[in-house]
């Protein structure tokens, strides 16, 4: 859990410092007072990037750095540490014209944040409720975010296939006669990297379904099964011996389009209701039914398989369920920290009674 955080010359703060307590607080303020800037804060010191923006983008308009320090405790069953906890800096910094990103964990200086301490995190925020009805790259990235907390290795996985494909394109657009004699290394690597991203994010369906499927007939007092799939071009049983078949056999196609049309860069989850797609057929409740399912997964997956409770962040979404949804995410996220921001605190307040602590912007 994080005890306290210091932010220096960071988006909209110039210099302030906030306390937390294990439990829920509730961030409030007008539009336009900071509360996503704290919000985002909080996921950049616990994960060591934002959800929304790239690092120069922190920095506050027109100076050179940025500095977040915090102090992190221990999880012990939602009681704060009182001899263990974590010191920990991040510094963003552009004096020198080119950004210098560092971390300070206990007065050791590192270049790079390992994945056993950043803190899991579960964020439910705005653009979450177009994850049935949007494109497919956001459902891509939900799975794939998801994977980067669970896996150790994904996120850097994930950098190498967009590198390669990267690399793949750049030669498919030299022309055929070009690259039919350079793709063939392109191909094994992507056909290789694109089998174990696929096959990751399968595995995350499987071990996510049936308890997403089980929570949403619970929350929506409804018999109606929720599925969740993988859709692709290319069978899942033998999925990277196929995508090479179809990388060598698609040359010719790929260099008229300038593109590589197959591969986990181009698959979809698919969310159905009684083998219906919810894209097609989910009303505004249901959407934030699944999302609420998927989120309180997350929360119980991530605990279990990091053996830390996360985070659980809460950008301006709350007053978006009703009152039985607000109920149900309630009962479930007392165990956790959480922060919820809101223009409205009485929306939020009456759910926790006394059991929440506030802070007031703006």
């Amino acid at each position: 859990m994080i005890v306290s955080l210091r932010l220096q010359q960071f988006r909209s703060y110039k210099e302030v410092s906030f306390e937390f307590e294990p439990g829920v607080t509730i961030i409030v303020g007008p539009n336009a007072s900071g509360k996503t800037n704290l919000l985002e804060a909080i996921l950049v010191v616990a994960r060591g990037h934002s959800y929304r923006a790239d690092d120069e983008d922190l920095i506050m308009f027109d100076r050179p750095w940025t500095r977040l320090d915090a102090v992190l405790a221990p999880d012990k069953s939602g009681k704060k540490s009182t001899g263990l906890d974590e010191q920990r800096t991040l510094k963003l910094d552009r004096t020198n014209g080119r950004l210098q990103k560092s971390y300070i964990i206990d007065e050791r200086p590192l270049k790079l944040l390992p994945h056993n301490h950043q803190l899991p995190v579960v964020l439910f925020e705005p653009n979450d409720l177009l994850l049935l009805h949007g494109g497919p790259e956001l459902r891509r990235n939900y799975l794939d975010d998801l994977l980067n907390q669970l896996q150790p290795g994904f996120a850097t996985m994930r950098q190498h296939y967009r590198r390669a494909l990267s690399q793949r394109n750049a030669l498919l657009k030299q022309g055929y006669a070009r690259a039919r004699g350079q793709v063939f290394a392109w191909n094994l690597r992507l056909s290789e990297l694109g089998g174990h991203i696929a096959e990751a994010r399968m595995q995350l369906l499987d071990d996510i379904g049936t308890d997403v499927t089980k929570l949403y007939k619970e929350l929506a007092h409804t018999r109606v099964k929720v599925t969740l799939g993988y859709h692709s071009s290319l069978p899942a049983d033998r999925y990277a011996s196929a995508l090479l078949h179809k990388l060598e056999n698609s040359l010719e196609v790929d260099c008229q389009r300038g593109f590589t049309a197959y591969g986990p860069h181009r698959d979809d989850l698919t969310v159905g209701f009684d083998d219906t797609p919810a894209g097609q057929t989910a009303s505004r409740g249901e959407t934030r039914t699944v999302l609420l399912a998927l989120k309180i997964t997350e929360l119980k997956l991530l605990e279990v398989k990091r053996r830390q409770r996360p985070l659980l962040l809460l950008d301006d979404v709350f007053s978006e369920l009703d009152g039985a949804r607000r109920q149900a995410l309630t009962d479930h996220l007392q165990q956790y920290q959480t922060f919820i921001t809101t223009t409205d605190a009485d929306v939020v307040v009456q759910h926790f009674m006394n059991r929440c602590n506030i802070i007031p912007l703006g």
